[in-house]
């Protein structure tokens, strides 16, 4: 075999080899990010430490409950959870919220996205409301502005109307306990007294 028709046999090779080698090498990053352990609901967020968007938005049609407006973080610490009645997580979470709700210290508010009002309404009243307020994002730019990735998910924001924590996913008795309720504490010791 010449030296010229060898070149060719060469390129033809290093072209087949070259996919196979960057799919096992994505491959093998993929899984050590499955295999170390790490909690999925950890997701960093650019917004932590940032005061939460403005977000106005209108209430639940039917129901006797204001809308989310962003003014009313002001002071008080508050849980924003997303949510939608379609969402079979947020089923899951739901006891869980309803438990949050009942204390006294931490506002509870609704952001419903995505959501037909009739659906929202029946899931609340099926499963019970913990919320002070529920703004409905039925075209999800509010959600867009609050950096969610998927639903459910819940910020928590401090008294000085700053994103303080951000969990994605449904909560389980384990998450509030280790995770949200130190992040509250801190939140709530940071309140203004007087």
């Amino acid at each position: 075999m010449s030296r010229t028709s060898e070149q060719p046999a060469r390129s033809r090779l290093i072209l087949v080899l070259l996919p196979l080698l960057l799919f096992m090498a994505l491959s093998a990053v993929f899984l050590m990010q499955l295999m170390s352990g790490k909690d999925t609901s950890l997701v960093p967020s650019a917004l932590i430490g940032r005061t939460a968007p403005q977000t106005n938005l209108p209430p639940i049609e039917g129901m006797d409950l204001p809308g989310l407006s962003s003014e009313g973080f002001d002071g008080q610490v508050t849980l924003v959870n997303v949510w939608g009645s379609w969402c079979v997580p947020c089923r899951q979470e739901h006891p869980l919220l309803m438990q949050l709700a009942m204390d006294e210290r931490v506002s509870v508010v609704g952001l419903n996205y995505k959501d037909k009002p009739e659906n929202a309404r029946r899931f609340l009243v099926d499963l019970g409301n913990p919320y002070d307020a529920i703004g409905v994002d039925q075209n999800g730019r509010a959600a867009i502005d609050w950096g969610v990735y998927g639903v459910p998910e819940t910020f928590l924001v401090g008294p000085d109307g700053t994103i303080r924590y951000k969990h994605v996913g449904p909560f389980t008795p384990e998450s509030i306990r280790n995770d949200l309720m130190p992040e509250i504490e801190k939140a709530l010791a940071d309140r203004p007294t007087g």
